[in-house]
This record gives C-alpha cells, structure tokens and sequence, in this order.
C-alpha cells in the first residue's frame, strides 16, 4: 500500500480504553491515516519514534477561548466570599467581560487568544471547541465568531464554533429577556449558518430559562444547526434533559443533573461533557453523578471551559487530572474524555478521535511510554511533538 509517510517504533494507543499497541506504526496518505497498528511494511519515507507514546490528537470540546481582559479582581472577591451569583447581579461576571470584549477589535480579540490557544496546543490539542457569548449583539457576536475562525489561518488546529448569544441578558435589554431571545432566535441564527456549526445556550437562573432555551433550540434546528447546552452547573432546572428531546451533541457541566436527564441522555445519545476546571476554580462541593452516568453508559467528555471567569485553565492535560482527582474518573475514562467522546460531543467522530484508516491524522507524540503518564502530570507537558492532518508539526 503506498502512503505519504509512516511513524513507526511507537506505543499507540489507537483508540482510548483499547490494549496500548507495544510495537505500533501509524501510515499516512494525503493528511489521513491509512492504517495504525502493530508493525508492518510500507513503502513510504519513515519517521522513527523511539519508542514513545502515540495517542490521537487530543479534544477540547467546551471553551470561551476569544474573550478581552480579565476577572482576576473577580476571583480576589470570590476568596473575600462573595458568591458566582452576587458577582453575576452586581453587574459583574460574564457582563464585565462583554464590555471588555465589545470595546476591542477583532485583530485584538486574536491576539488575545493566541498565547492561550498556544498552551492548548502544548498540552496535545489538536481539535478545538470556541463559543462566542461575550458579544451579546449581532456585530459582537459575529466578530467573535470570526476571530475564532481565524485562528486556524494563525496555527495548525481544527476550530468548531458555536454560538452562545443566549449568554447572558445584555444591559440594553434589562428586563426584557424575551425580547432579547428574538433577537438570538431572528437574527443571530439565522446570521451565523455557515460561520457556526452550534448553537449553546446558558440554561440557569442567573441565565435563561427552560422555554427561553426551547425557543433557541427550535430557531437552531430550522436553520439546520446542532444545539449544545450547559447545563444543571448551579441548579436542576432540567436542561439536560431537554437538550436531550432535542438530539443534542452534549449538555456541559452537569453537577445537579438527575436520574431523568441521565436516562434522557442516554437515549438521545447525547454526551456528557464534564469542566473540572470551573468545579475546581468555584471550589464546588456538589460533584456531578458520575456513577449515575457510568451506569447508563453515557459517554463522558472532559473539556478546559476556558474563560476569563470561572475556569481560566489552558491545559487539557490539568483537565484531565482534575477529572481524576475530583471526580474519580479512571486513566482510561480520562483519555475517553479528550479523544473518542470529545469527538462525538462535537460532531466529529467520523473524522477524529481515535487512530483508523480513514480519520485524519492527527497524533499526538509523548516523551513518556504509559497513558497513565498524560493524567499523571500535574503543571508539565510531555509532549514531544504533534502531527496535524498528516504534517509534523
């Protein structure tokens, strides 16, 4: 079989929780793997790995990544005491950062994201998740979007976008939530096909509600576009289970979730996708069910959350070991959790995710030999090298 180029003398780990591949070799044709397994002969240039560890390019699926300024201020009165939500009504939390993110360009919201996009990417990530919300205006929002999108031009990764105009209520449209969510369902959809591929909507008290959620679901839906949810983070208002009627990709957070929206989950398919970042950084006490979730054998994904608010984490390997120290995932449901159900929560699993014919090759190579390695770390990356869509990198 002919191919571009062969990576071979590895330990592959082609696709989380399957036995690691001792002597393993990974084959390449036009920026797509073509085989990955034990040993084999190809005519092709060969790259020698030295034994190290070869994992797919890793996942994060739930970032706010574009954003201006900072809540350092923030986090100083939340170890004062004051709540998330007092924060929030004061006038702060993700409105603060609106006004900062409003006020800049969408060369500074680029440059901006950069240096933490950079550190995902050192971390192993091949793949990456940015919402929008930080606008909460059409231009705003669009201008997110699109500095987003060019990241890609800037750095060898793959961008999903999603829009998260119901993020908060904008200042000019206190009191009028409803009226807001026409202008989400009216005008940014509809603006955003083709630039997005979701559409994510903050369903809490502090956020919107139930049938304000509903509305933005069926907008999406209409015009063709997936819907993501964070949900049950500060409370149980249901929202996982009403992403789930409608075939959501993931609800997101999930501390407060219950038997009904796991079972909901499960039959819809939709993945749970678990920000130990944010639990750790809110210093939460109320841990997701993740035994309620293991037992229905819903899919678990682990992102970084990364925002200037509550999760300012730029490294899914930390994310990963915080999964494991807060919520006692295993090893393999960690790497679960930035592979395989990473990819399916954003759509991807027919394209990345694991290492098999057909999938882009994106590889992640680590100066270590065991999995366990990537979750073990705490603060340091063994990455040696990453190869994106078949291209050292």
């Amino acid at each position: 079989m002919q191919c571009d180029t062969v990576w071979t003398n590895c330990r592959l780990l082609a696709r989380a929780g399957q036995p690691l591949i001792d002597k393993g070799m990974i084959a390449a044709k036009n920026g797509r793997v073509v085989y990955a397994g034990p040993a084999t002969d190809f005519d092709a240039p060969t790259i020698d790995l030295g034994r190290r560890l070869v994992t797919p390019g890793l996942i994060d699926c739930h970032t706010h990544l574009v954003f201006a300024g900072n809540r350092a201020h923030e986090f100083k009165l939340r170890l004062d005491g004051a709540t998330y939500e007092e924060i929030a009504r004061a006038g702060g939390g993700i409105l603060s950062t609106v006004t900062a993110t409003r006020a800049a360009s969408e060369d500074e919201l680029i440059t901006a994201a950069l240096p933490r996009l950079d550190a995902l990417i050192a971390s192993g990530v091949s793949t990456i998740e940015i919402k929008s919300g930080y606008g909460l205006t059409l231009e705003d929002e669009l201008k997110m979007l699109r500095a987003a999108k060019a990241l890609e031009r800037r750095r060898p990764v793959r961008v999903m976008t999603t829009l998260l105009g119901a993020h908060a209520l904008p200042p000019e449209y206190k009191d009028r939530p409803d009226a807001y969510i026409d202008a989400v369902c009216h005008e940014m959809i509809p603006a955003v096909v083709g630039l997005a591929s979701a559409v994510d909507v903050f369903c809490e008290g502090i956020g919107f509600s139930p049938a304000q959620t509903e509305r933005v679901f069926q907008a999406a839906q209409a015009h063709g576009l997936r819907v993501k949810l964070h949900a049950e983070q500060l409370s149980n208002l249901h929202g996982a289970a009403l992403a789930a009627r409608y075939g959501a990709l993931s609800a997101d957070h999930l501390e407060h979730l219950d038997a009904d929206g796991i079972e909901a989950m499960r039959d819809a398919g939709t993945v749970a996708t678990l920000l130990p970042g944010a639990f750790y950084f809110m210093r939460e006490t109320y841990l997701p069910p993740i035994e309620g979730l293991r037992a229905e054998n819903v899919p678990m994904a682990i992102a970084t959350d990364c925002n200037p608010g509550t999760s300012p984490l730029t490294s899914i390997l930390m994310a990963m070991n915080m999964a494991a120290t807060c919520f006692r995932l295993t090893i393999d449901e960690c790497l679960a959790g930035v592979t395989t159900n990473a990819a399916q929560a954003l759509g991807l699993s027919h394209e990345i995710g694991t290492l098999e014919a057909g999938k882009s090759c994106d590889l992640a190579i680590w100066d270590c030999a065991e999995p366990a390695d990537l979750v073990y770390f705490i603060g340091a990356s063994p990455l040696h090298s990453r190869v994106f869509q078949g291209q050292t990198i």
